[in-house]
């Protein structure tokens, strides 16, 4: 290929690139705006974030079924896409509409993602309202705890070992330290509900707990925790 024609390509694969990245970004912030509770972010997660999460699923070594809970626009999707083998199953719960429109725009338009689109399929609910006919070997959740009420939260981790097979794992971020600094003004009510949020989360981890990822280049910084079911 003549270097005039490639530098053409790769202009529009970036202008392309961009537009869409633009596209998500913005949309973020408008659900950002309108339901922070459940969306829980200011921007979409990094690539970097997104490699961290998705870290058991690109060193197992057979074919699995993959849960994406609360994918947003799909920062952490777009590499789960590129991952997912012949034989994977793979499942994506998300509770917004305007996001889960997104996301299957996506599979019937994005080359990555229409090559796996036989295979995946995008629900809309909460996660304890999903069915599952099987259990999960990887499940990777973007839900926003840290603004939910703990019993949502209990309710949550249970839905969430529930789904996964035996030896299955789980990954799920949080912002760096961001309970201890809620802490810091809050008021009486709001820290009597982080303290359940530590007791619950800490509960699970002691347990579970096989690796905890830290990720400096995100918006804002975050780590990543790997829990697996006995």
């Amino acid at each position: 290929m003549k270097p005039l024609a490639w530098e053409f390509i790769r202009s529009a694969a970036t202008k392309s690139s961009m537009t869409q990245f633009l596209k998500d970004h913005w949309e973020f912030w408008r659900q950002f705006r309108q339901r922070f509770e459940t969306t829980g972010a200011v921007a979409p997660s990094s690539r970097f974030l997104a490699k961290a999460m998705t870290g058991p699923m690109a060193r197992r070594d057979r074919p699995g079924r993959i849960l994406e809970i609360g994918p947003g626009t799909g920062a952490v999707t777009q590499r789960i896409v590129r991952l997912l083998r012949p034989e994977d199953r793979f499942d994506l719960v998300e509770l917004n509409e305007t996001f889960a429109g997104l996301l299957r725009e996506r599979f019937a338009t994005d080359p990555n993602y229409r090559a796996v689109a036989d295979r995946s399929q995008v629900h809309v609910c909460p996660i304890q309202e999903f069915t599952a006919t099987e259990p999960y070997d990887i499940l990777i959740s973007g839900l926003p705890l840290n603004n939910f009420p703990a019993e949502l939260v209990q309710s949550i981790f249970e839905t969430y070992f529930k789904l996964l097979a035996p030896g299955g794992t789980l990954s799920y971020f949080e912002y760096m330290y961001v309970r201890p600094l809620r802490k810091l003004v809050a008021n009486k009510d709001e820290k009597t509900r982080l303290n359940e949020l530590d007791r619950i989360a800490n509960n699970y981890l002691s347990k579970h707990r096989i690796n905890r990822s830290w990720v400096f280049v995100n918006i804002p910084p975050a780590w990543v925790q790997h829990l697996q079911k006995p």
